[in-house]
């Protein structure tokens, strides 16, 4: 499994973004003449569809092809030129992404500025609906949904890391919650590196006893905990797939491998084995795999939820 299966966003809950389209889609159509030089005061996304085009941003000289997506942010110049015979056609959006309505999301992150989006055979029909769809003056609940899809496609693929986090001060807590959501987020994103806790933690530039306790109130777990909740959550993963409880309890870095089940049903609720059958019987159609509402509540969340804390101490 790729380590970075959860993505950069994966531990940013929904509730503190906010995406907004600043204007209508662009409906690029250029002719082989075509030539800009501007720039513009939020970001820019631009996804090819046919054609191609270069741009130059500084220093850097990019051309985008079918299937390429290209961030401009704002405030950058930038210069773009027709290289193809045929017209260079997709979508431009202008948009901005906050984090508690006052941080800018898209600089709190390193970002290559054009990737290939990955699953390309199943997003190119999605942004040509998105580009024949579009108002040509306005924005649509359905035109952010898609554009958000377009968005984590290329965020995931182009990331390269977290900008250093900043000290907040009193007055500013979001700063906080922030590292506390980029260091969860590392975490996911790596949780069987036996070290990643340590460097997270080195990484902050809080007090380290400070942070822990800010991250426990904010995620409901210790950092190490947290840890080892998505290194259960990998070993689903793996035991759906088919492994043995052997096999997985080494694959997440158990070597015995009855403190591998033990661990797993205090986090998930259930032994490995029984984890298995369900999912065998889920598969089958047998039952349900989760509550009335088809959802796994884990034990561990339960409790957090219930009491506000960890009931087992790091």
């Amino acid at each position: 499994m790729d380590k970075n299966e959860h993505g950069p966003l994966g531990a940013i809950p929904v509730h503190a973004l906010t995406l907004k389209l600043t204007r209508s889609t662009i409906k690029m159509l250029h002719s082989p003449s075509w030539m800009i030089d501007k720039s513009n005061s939020v970001h820019d996304l631009i996804i090819c569809l046919t054609g191609s085009a270069t741009y130059a941003i500084g220093d850097e000289v990019i051309e985008m092809r079918p299937g390429m997506a290209l961030l401009i942010d704002a405030n950058t110049r930038f210069i773009g030129r027709s290289t193809s015979s045929e017209l260079y056609t997709g979508a431009a959006q202008h948009f901005t992404l906050d984090v508690f309505g006052r941080m800018d999301m898209i600089q709190q992150m390193e970002l290559r500025r054009a990737v290939h989006l990955p699953r390309w055979d199943m997003l190119e029909p999605l942004v040509g609906h998105y580009r024949e769809t579009a108002p040509l003056s306005s924005t649509t609940l359905a035109q952010h949904h898609m554009f958000m899809v377009f968005l984590i496609a290329y965020i995931e693929a182009a990331f390269l890391g977290w900008r250093q986090q900043v000290e907040a001060t009193v007055d500013n807590p979001d700063a906080l919650s922030l590292a506390v959501m980029v260091a969860a987020s590392r975490i996911a994103a790596e949780p069987l590196n036996n070290e990643i806790v340590d460097l997270v933690l080195a990484s902050i530039p809080y007090n380290v006893d400070y942070f822990r306790r800010i991250f426990r109130r904010q995620v409901g777990l210790t950092p190490t905990k947290y840890q080892e909740f998505k290194r259960m959550e990998r070993a689903m993963g793996l035991l759906a797939a088919g492994r043995s409880v052997k096999q997985t309890a080494e694959m997440v870095g158990y070597l015995d491998s009855y403190y591998f089940s033990r661990m797993f049903k205090h986090y998930i609720g259930v032994s490995p084995a029984g984890y298995k059958e369900a999912e065998k019987r889920h598969r089958d159609g047998h039952f349900p795999r989760g509550e009335e509402d088809g959802q796994v509540v884990y034990p561990i969340i339960r409790r957090i939820e219930e009491d506000g804390k960890e009931a087992v101490a790091l």
